[in-house]
This record gives C-alpha cells, sequence and structure tokens, in this order.
C-alpha cells in the first residue's frame, strides 16, 4: 500500500475514533443522549457557527462524492457519506481520499 494511502486510512481511522471519544464522554456525563449532544451543538453562536461549517463541509463532500461516483463508476466510494454525516467529516473525507487512491 502506497504511503498516502496508509495516512488517509490512518486519519480515516482517527476521524472515526477521536471524535466519538469526546460525543460519547459528553453523553455519559450529562446522560441527555444524543438528543441532549444535539442540543449542545446550538448552546451558543461558537458551536452553531462550527456545526454549519461542518454541516456544509459535510454536504459539499456528499456532493463530490456522488459526481466523481458517477464519472469514475467506482461506487465503493459511496460508503464515504454514510460515514461522514454518522460519524463525521472528519472520518468520511480521509475514508473517501483513501478509497479513491486504491489502485485500479
Amino acid at each position: 500500500m502506497a504511503p498516502l494511502r496508509m495516512v488517509w486510512l490512518a486519519l480515516a481511522v482517527w476521524g472515526a475514533i477521536h471524535p466519538m471519544y469526546w460525543f460519547v464522554t459528553y453523553m455519559r456525563e450529562t446522560g441527555t443522549g444524543l438528543s441532549g449532544l444535539i442540543d449542545a451543538w446550538y448552546v451558543n453562536a461558537s458551536t452553531t457557527g462550527l456545526t454549519w461549517d461542518l454541516t456544509i463541509a459535510a454536504v459539499t463532500l456528499t456532493v463530490w462524492v456522488l459526481a466523481e461516483t458517477v464519472s469514475r463508476k467506482a461506487w465503493l466510494g459511496l460508503i464515504a457519506i454514510p460515514a461522514t454525516f454518522c460519524i463525521g467529516v472528519s472520518c468520511g473525507l480521509p475514508l473517501y481520499l483513501f478509497l479513491r487512491s486504491r489502485p485500479h
């Protein structure tokens, strides 16, 4: 495996595990579950701005993945979309780059 592909894969794994650790920690500490976590995303202007920043990045990544998947017929790249919306851009983007960089 090419060194850059290993970097993409490592970043995808890190992007899946590290943010999830903090999300789970928050939900355990507050006992509010997912709804409490989502409420926290809008607690002030700073977190609301960050939430919108990541939402726009996730939508942009989705459009890119869809456009490239159709043109390249590389259907495996579509798994980056649920990874992006279920885990985050920090996982979805490097996962897509990992999948996109595989040899044909």
